[in-house]
């Protein structure tokens, strides 16, 4: 896994939400001051070219290329694998061999969806996110924090963002992430379920600067499906300071780099 949040406070200790969309968390952006957009440009071509070459004998490189790049603009979002194939002229089959590629070379990672005992409907398609958002920042032409913030992508940027510092959270100390979302199909969603234990920790993940208490509904919703396995749950935002509402923790993990750990521990 690249840097986490609180790995990057050695060199810099004023990041904000969408500098680190852009920037990413790939060490030798960092170690090395590289531009970032220099940076993506070569990787990308030595991603596609060499590592998918060496998986998957392509005649022409070109879907795959558009495939990478309709994948960023789709973060944070069900997978629709008939979508995709539309969108890019290739069958669903494909699209899956494809998705299969970028897991087994680490390009993204694959939330699934909680529906152990649960009596609604629920969606039982998995989300997809990017290792790092610079990475799909980068595939998405978004070059400035300025730009990121203006993209109708900001909301699965920051999303991606904050579950992959869950994830390199808990693998850094160790653990198994066991991750998961849910969603019925009325539409009430909780963005991140955290299995610990016998236990459920909900976790609501929003880019506004500002909360609301419709913030709490889906972690609310969950709790009266699931009953007591569901802990008190928590939101996190990109808000200015971090505060306390009722039972539920509120969060702004990115001026906080020690909230990940706060919030698991909780």
């Amino acid at each position: 896994m690249p840097f986490s949040i609180a790995e990057l406070r050695r060199y810099r200790t004023d990041w904000t939400a969408f500098d680190l969309a852009v920037t990413g968390f790939f060490p030798p952006v960092h170690e090395q001051r590289l531009k970032p957009g220099r940076f993506f440009n070569g990787y990308v071509q030595t991603y596609v070219e060499r590592d998918v070459r060496a998986i998957v004998n392509f005649r022409d490189l070109r879907p795959f290329q558009q495939f990478l790049t309709l994948l960023a603009g789709r973060i944070g979002q069900v997978v629709n694998y008939t979508s995709l194939s539309n969108d890019i002229g290739v069958s669903s089959t494909t699209i899956k061999s494809w998705i299969g590629v970028l897991k087994a070379s680490f390009l993204v990672f694959e939330l699934p969806p909680f529906f152990e005992n649960i009596r609604k409907r629920v969606v039982k398609s998995p989300k997809i996110y990017f290792t790092d958002t610079g990475l799909a920042a980068h595939l998405l032409g978004l070059g400035s924090p300025e730009q990121a913030m203006r993209d109708p992508a900001r909301g699965g940027l920051y999303e991606n963002l904050v579950i992959l510092d869950v994830v390199k959270t808990l693998l850094n100390r160790g653990q198994q992430p066991d991750l998961y979302f849910y969603r019925d199909t009325h539409g009430t969603e909780v963005d991140l379920v955290i299995r610990q234990g016998r236990k459920l920790l909900p976790v609501e993940i929003k880019s506004a600067s500002t909360f609301t208490p419709e913030f709490l509904r889906g972690i609310e919703a969950l709790r009266k499906t699931i009953g007591n396995r569901c802990r008190p749950g928590a939101v996190l935002y990109n808000g200015p300071e971090p505060f306390q509402i009722q039972t539920t923790q509120v969060l702004n993990p990115m001026l906080h780099a020690a909230d990940m750990g706060r919030l698991l521990e909780t």
